[in-house]
């Protein structure tokens, strides 16, 4: 039997961290993450910045499959959860943000304006969603079958055959 893929949800949100306003996309993407067959920890609430980057540095060293952020992506000058995370990442995973870009875009034309990664670093996929409920929802959309093949390939699988064989 497979183990099962661990997951940590992390919401980046200065202001939900003070206790300024419920977190609404950290609760959301952890029913989401649970969906696509995840174990999930969190959602560890923080604010923008230097938490972040150490946030990710322990779960990684805690051995997460999967830490998926939200919020703190867009272009105001507090959203630094990129920068933190590109600190992290060893290896970027270009064409999965632009995908989300890509399917937040066709309800929301702001969406282009994310600045999530995704990556990652030795055995843990990274990657950063914007912090709307339908942020959350259009970048799930595009994680929730990549999720099980990115883990499988960072833990040595071999690529299945689109054939059906071997080859």
């Amino acid at each position: 039997m497979d183990a099962p893929i661990r997951a940590l949800a992390i919401t980046v949100s200065t202001r939900a961290a003070a206790g300024v306003y419920d977190d609404r996309s950290g609760p959301l993407l952890v029913s989401l993450l649970v969906a696509a067959g995840c174990e999930v920890d969190g959602p560890v609430v923080l604010p923008d910045g230097e938490p972040v980057e150490a946030e990710l540095r322990s779960a990684i060293a805690g051995g997460y499959d999967v830490v998926v952020t939200t919020g703190g992506t867009g272009v105001s000058p507090t959203d630094r959860t990129p920068e933190m995370t590109a600190r992290v990442v060893e290896r970027e995973l270009v064409g999965v943000a632009e995908a989300i870009r890509a399917a937040g875009r066709v309800a929301t034309p702001t969406a282009a304006l994310s600045r999530g990664l995704a990556g990652v670093c030795g055995r843990t996929l990274i990657v950063n969603l914007p912090g709307s409920t339908g942020g959350v929802r259009d970048g799930m959309g595009v994680l929730a079958s990549l999720i099980p093949h990115v883990v499988s390939q960072l833990a040595g699988a071999d690529h299945p055959s689109v054939l059906g064989d071997a080859t």
